[in-house]
């Protein structure tokens, strides 16, 4: 039997070093001759396979059973019982996208600025991201945003330069009521 499979093996090689040009597709490509493919081991097949009865696990108890559910430690106070449990987390917790006014001023966006020219001018990776506005930097032209939210330096600063501001949700929100 040993020798049919390695004077296959042999031959298997052969083949491959034939087969050896364009391997590198997943279609084309072929398991090595020895230890490629391992057959997966019989258990509870009688005593003549040195793992029948017991099949390897023993005689009795939990583990012979297979009644040992994921995270038992053997008795010891397993790890997610050792950790603190610490913190709070909101079930609907927004993120904020941080954009000061420094990041407005040094890309000279003025006029409406809003997520769109926003993502034009690469201050914001996606339109969908929601951004705050924060109040580090001076504003010196009167400009109009529209954002998700803004610290209350952010609003005097761009109220006293004279411009204005909206929230998104807001305009959002007054959208959807007029089509109904």
């Amino acid at each position: 039997m040993k020798k049919e499979r390695l004077a296959q093996a042999s031959a298997f090689g052969k083949d491959r070093a034939k087969k050896k040009k364009n391997t590198d597709t997943a279609s084309n490509l072929i398991p090595v001759p020895q230890g490629a493919k391992k057959e997966k081991k019989r258990v509870g097949r009688g005593p003549g396979s040195k793992v029948g009865k017991t099949a390897g696990r023993g005689s009795k108890g939990q583990y012979a059973r297979n009644t040992v559910r994921r995270g038992f430690e053997g008795g010891q106070m397993p790890i997610h019982r050792r950790l603190p449990k610490r913190g709070f987390t909101a079930k609907f917790h927004k993120e904020f996208y941080p954009v000061n006014l420094r990041d407005i001023e040094k890309s000279g966006l003025t006029g409406n600025i809003d997520a769109k020219i926003m993502v034009q001018s690469k201050i914001l990776d996606k339109e969908t991201t929601l951004f705050k506005i924060l109040g580090t930097g001076e504003i010196k032209k009167a400009i109009h945003v529209i954002a998700d939210g803004f610290s209350q330096s952010a609003k005097e600063k761009i109220e006293k330069a004279g411009g204005s501001i909206k929230l998104r949700a807001e305009i959002e929100l007054a959208a959807s009521e007029t089509k109904k």
